[in-house]
């Protein structure tokens, strides 16, 4: 079936319902970034991958509302399937909804599948239409015609012993009912698939890249009970969650539980994290209190365990760069290497470290103008050839027992313009800028990020994305609440959470450059100002500086990149061969 006569079924399922628009969201009832592939709607019904969007549908127009990390790989994607690309003007922005009002006609029939919807989305839907008089209702007009629909992972999950996660389940359950307690909250409904992972010590490999598993938890001060699809864990398993304060159900009970919530009590939800069909199966005399999962904020917070683990996460994975870099180096130019063959051979060597569980994302691995798309992964039909000029960036992490890595390189290839030589050394001066940044306690993500975006707004240069986002202890690659955006979202950075610090220059159709390290939140000092935190570098891999204008560069940021590629030498040179060594000796000199 092709996607316009997919669309055509959709449209006449509308029709027949009076339903005049109807939202697909990326989504899943868990509202998780990255998707099981049986809730990967957008890619069924129109063929665009990116990891976000929204198509809108009406009888007469269909589009996909995505941010400008995507317009290109859209515009491509979307040819001949019958949606249009409508580009945002601000990311994650649901603007589609001013969309439908200017565009439908009081009385009109807005449908969607809530269970793709987050809870504020929701609301926010249902707020916002009923201005106009439009209403909004449930449906769902794919699975009728998703012949061969992907059925719900069935793979195993695992347990993480106490040893290595550094905190039990039944301490981490008290944590969290401490929490409810402050809120007056007698019940908690957990959905967010990272949640629960850390919460009961869980992992799995239900999604692609995120070692999570498919359930939802219901909490209240006495008991607490696990949804997961029966055959995931052994009873062994079971029964050591059971001992922990965790019975485990089936995953679709989770239905039956929250409707038998007592009426007059207290639920609290995240209103961001859970979805919007379920928080609606609550009794109406429940109530419902929204806030971030308090398992949000204990888990972004590393115990001493986690943070150990990832150094040594890390330290493999540095390993597994220098000799990607290495090899790189040694053969452009004298054997065909692309952008696909390149991502490859990276994953090769993170495969042979101890410990390599997968990929924590989909390699960008990106030639030329390529890098000028944040999230461009090269497809059969996109792959190029990488040749000895220019630029190649490559954006990569790995899931390792213990640790999750995320690590972006931009690699001189050849010969470079003085533009691209600028742009890089301009790149790297933010990135050391927010690496090396002091701040006061309470200070908050949006701060760092105007921190490091100073050395570009000089040069009246930005970009488009956050700064940096924060990362999980073997979990998602993406992880809350921090985050380094120019958002201002009053969640301080706080000692323990590992963050990225990823500024980038991008220019159409030329090249693009981001360079990325993974940092520590730590103490710095204590004075009658406040107490200090600092940034401890995570990543150890070197960073290229044979392009580097040393003459735009403050001192203190030379003694960073120099304090910093002796670090990389000391961690990594007892794990590497003599060549390596002085392969990696040379990379890391001094500038």
């Amino acid at each position: 079936m092709t996607y316009e006569e997919k669309l055509s079924k959709i449209r006449s399922q509308m029709k027949a319902d009076n339903v005049e628009a109807y939202i697909i969201p990326s989504a899943d009832p868990h509202i998780s970034e990255y998707l099981p592939k049986h809730y990967q709607c957008i890619p069924f019904a129109s063929g665009f991958t990116g990891s976000a969007g929204t198509l809108v549908i009406t009888q007469d127009f269909a589009g996909l509302w995505t941010d400008f990390r995507y317009f290109e790989q859209a515009a491509e994607q979307l040819h001949n399937s019958g949606f249009e690309l409508v580009k945002q003007k601000v990311q994650h922005a649901p603007e589609y909804i001013q969309w439908l009002k200017n565009k439908l006609d009081k009385g009109a029939i807005v449908a969607t599948d809530e269970k793709l919807l987050s809870v504020l989305l929701g609301d926010l839907l249902t707020q916002q239409l009923s201005l106009k008089g439009i209403s909004l209702q449930h449906k769902d007009y794919l699975s009728s015609i998703w012949d061969n629909r992907p059925a719900l992972p069935a793979d195993n999950a695992f347990l993480i012993s106490e040893e290595h996660a550094g905190q039990s389940v039944s301490s981490k359950l008290t944590a969290v009912r401490a929490e409810l307690s402050n809120y007056g909250a007698e019940y908690h409904l957990v959905s967010s698939l990272d949640d629960i992972a850390w919460l009961f010590n869980i992992r799995g490999k239900d999604v692609s890249f995120n070692p999570v598993v498919l359930s939802f938890a219901l909490i209240n001060q006495d008991h607490a009970k696990l949804f997961i699809h029966p055959g995931k864990l052994t009873e062994d398993e079971k029964v050591n969650l059971l001992k922990s304060g965790a019975e485990v159900l089936p995953y679709e009970e989770i239905e039956d539980a929250l409707k038998l919530i007592p009426e007059q009590s207290s639920v609290f939800i995240d209103p961001k994290r859970n979805c919007f069909a379920y928080a609606k199966l609550i009794p109406a005399s429940v109530q419902i209190i929204k806030e971030i999962n308090p398992s949000t904020h204990l888990k972004a917070v590393k115990n001493e365990v986690e943070l150990t683990n990832t150094r040594e996460a890390m330290r493999k994975d540095g390993v597994a760069l220098t000799r990607f870099f290495k090899w790189l180096e040694e053969n452009i130019g004298k054997i065909k290497i692309t952008e696909r063959s390149a991502a490859t051979r990276l994953t090769q060597y993170r495969a042979e470290q101890e410990g390599y569980i997968g990929d924590s994302f989909n390699t960008i691995s990106a030639y030329r103008a390529h890098g000028a798309l944040p999230h461009y992964a090269p497809t059969e039909e996109s792959d190029a050839e990488i040749k000895a000029e220019s630029l190649f960036l490559v954006d990569s992490g790995g899931q390792y027992f213990y640790g999750t890595t995320d690590v972006t390189r931009t690699i001189p290839v050849g010969e470079t313009t003085e533009q691209e030589r600028t742009d890089y050394t301009l790149v790297l001066k933010g990135m050391i800028e927010g690496c090396k940044v002091q701040f006061p306690k309470g200070t908050c993500g949006y701060q760092i990020d105007a921190v490091t975006r100073k050395p570009l707004w000089e040069h009246a240069i930005n970009y488009g994305h956050g700064t940096g986002h924060g990362v999980g202890y073997l979990l998602n690659v993406h992880e809350g609440p921090q985050v380094l955006n120019p958002t201002p979202t009053a969640i301080p950075v706080e000692l323990g959470m590992i963050t990225s610090v990823e500024p980038g220059i991008y220019r159409p159709g030329k090249h693009g450059i981001r360079i990325e390290n993974l940092v520590n939140t730590i103490r710095a000092e204590s004075n009658e100002f406040n107490e200090f935190y600092a940034f401890e570098a995570l990543t150890i891999a070197p960073i290229n500086t044979t392009i580097v204008v040393k003459e735009l560069l403050e001192q203190s940021q030379i003694d960073w990149l120099n304090a910093y590629h002796a670090l990389v030498l000391e961690r990594l040179s007892p794990a590497l061969n003599e060549e390596e060594r002085q392969w990696l000796q040379n990379a890391t000199k001094a500038i």
